[in-house]
């Protein structure tokens, strides 16, 4: 595919005498563009939008994982109004839960004024009261992972996901925004064609009719060339339906600010030699993108992350399997004045404590563990499997566009062929070295040729699409800031 053969198929589609240069379908200087479908079908797509949403879910549910780590404030009191005591205390304080270590910090104020049973000897403090501030540590279970790190790294995760769904949905839409122009362009372009040898019929008509009335043809003329416009016309009656549906189909990609629909008209249609001039431009495709393109692809990313969440739940069932041994560190200091607790309350308290537990009997995690593993494994070989399957996908893909590319240029010569043929014939018949059933002949071999190129080269521009799409060619696509 060179500049050269673009130019050639340019001028060839100018030049040929099935180019519509007077009727029904025109193209209008100001026509709607492939830019504008794309830019239309990113920002007000429904699929899109409702995928965006979904990112929002998941933002959320990162940031409620994240309150599992909020500074958390409580307090409490009470005053005995009646009774042998009339102990008042009250106290608050703070904790912040930490990611290392599944460490706690924690602080607590309190005051108390009165005297209180010895059952309660506890809240005594000093006239300004007692401030205390620790850490708890847990060496073994929940040290690197516990519930709280668990839900965070997987909301992650799973945000990561989200945006790489809001990129399919958004490759797999332009994709089919694309396929959807190019369809009806190439519907506009053949009911230009039809219509073209349905004028050309048309007025020869005009010709006929002024032959027979000077008795140069016979009536039989008029009647064939009746026959043909007849033709003709349900060629046109056809293809302006197939035309119509198309429009209705690139109409739900190309929207208002209001995410409606706006059918196209046959006045927005673009010029022909636009459908050439895009699918000469092969924009350097070739197979060397195939690696890139499997590192990139969203469906492997989005496995890649899985077996990360699987991983996560993995280490958390080990987790549970852990015997439990936390550290408790706790510094206590009077305020004040020795209040009604005695002189046995003014002194700095340093108090180092532990705690153990060991499940004896573990079945219960060992099964969570052993079907968080078996899942795993089952995603690593998902992970080769949707590769392999990539990897054909884009091969295949590759190999329609180039063999679409090679019919398209063999329909190009037949093109080329069938417009000398016609050109030569009509001027036979002119000059009366022709007859009338072989000018119909090669007219409408001519468009016929005409309309199998526009298949073809729609072929190819479908190919450049899907290629464009299974390699992530966002500039293609229309996603420049789209990057996975």
């Amino acid at each position: 595919m060179t500049f050269i053969r673009s130019v050639l198929c340019a001028l060839l589609l100018a030049a040929s005498p099935l180019v519509l240069a007077q009727g029904a379908v025109t193209a209008s200087d100001n026509y709607l563009r492939l830019e504008q479908v794309l830019d239309s079908a990113q920002q007000h797509f429904p699929k899109i939008m409702a995928a965006l949403a979904d990112r929002r879910a998941a933002e959320g549910d990162v940031t409620a994982a994240l309150g599992a780590f909020d500074l958390v404030f409580d307090a409490e009191g009470f005053d005995r109004v009646d009774g042998f005591y009339d102990g008042q205390a009250i106290k608050g304080g703070a904790k912040q839960p930490l990611r290392p270590l599944g460490a706690t910090v924690f602080s607590e104020y309190k005051l108390s004024n009165g005297e209180f049973p010895i059952y309660e000897d506890i809240n005594y403090t000093n006239t300004g009261g007692t401030l205390a501030a620790g850490v708890l540590f847990s060496l073994l279970r929940d040290r690197d992972i516990d519930q709280r790190r668990f839900n965070e790294v997987d909301t992650r995760l799973a945000l990561e996901n989200a945006d790489l769904d809001v990129l399919m949905v958004r490759i797999g839409v332009q994709q089919r925004a694309m396929v959807a122009y190019w369809q009806w362009v190439v519907a506009g372009a053949r009911l230009r064609v039809y219509e073209n040898l349905l004028r050309i019929a048309l007025q020869r008509e005009e010709g006929l009719k002024e032959q027979v009335a000077r008795g140069a043809r016979a009536t039989i003329f008029l009647t064939e060339n009746e026959q043909n416009i007849l033709r003709r016309r349900s060629l046109v009656t056809s293809t302006r339906r197939t035309f119509e549906a198309a429009a209705n189909k690139l109409a739900f990609y190309y929207r208002d600010d209001s995410s409606r629909l706006q059918i196209p008209t046959a006045t927005q249609l673009p010029p022909t030699d636009l459908i050439a001039e895009y699918a000469e431009v092969d924009g350097g495709r070739s197979l060397e993108v195939l690696p890139e393109a499997l590192s990139r692809r969203p469906e492997m990313l989005m496995l890649n992350n899985a077996i990360a969440r699987a991983d996560n739940t993995v280490a958390l069932r080990e987790n549970d399997l852990q015997a439990r041994l936390d550290l408790r560190f706790e510094v206590n200091t009077p305020i004040g004045e020795i209040a009604e607790g005695g002189p046995s309350r003014d002194a700095t308290d340093t108090v180092i404590g532990f705690s153990f537990e060991v499940p004896l009997e573990r079945r219960v995690a060992r099964g969570k563990l052993a079907r968080s593993r078996a899942k795993r494994d089952a995603l690593y070989y998902k992970q080769l499997q949707q590769q392999d399957q990539i990897e054909v996908e884009i091969r295949n893909i590759f190999t329609a566009l180039d063999y679409a590319d090679q019919l398209a240029a063999l329909a190009k010569q037949e093109v080329e062929l069938a417009d000398l043929m016609t050109s030569a014939e009509q001027q036979r018949f002119k000059e009366g070295a022709s007859d009338f059933f072989l000018v119909n002949v090669r007219e409408e071999t001519a468009a016929n040729a005409r309309v199998q190129y526009l298949v073809a080269t729609l072929d190819t521009l479908i190919a450049q699409a899907n290629f464009d799409a299974a390699t992530l060619n966002l500039d293609a696509l229309g996603l420049v800031d789209a990057t996975p």
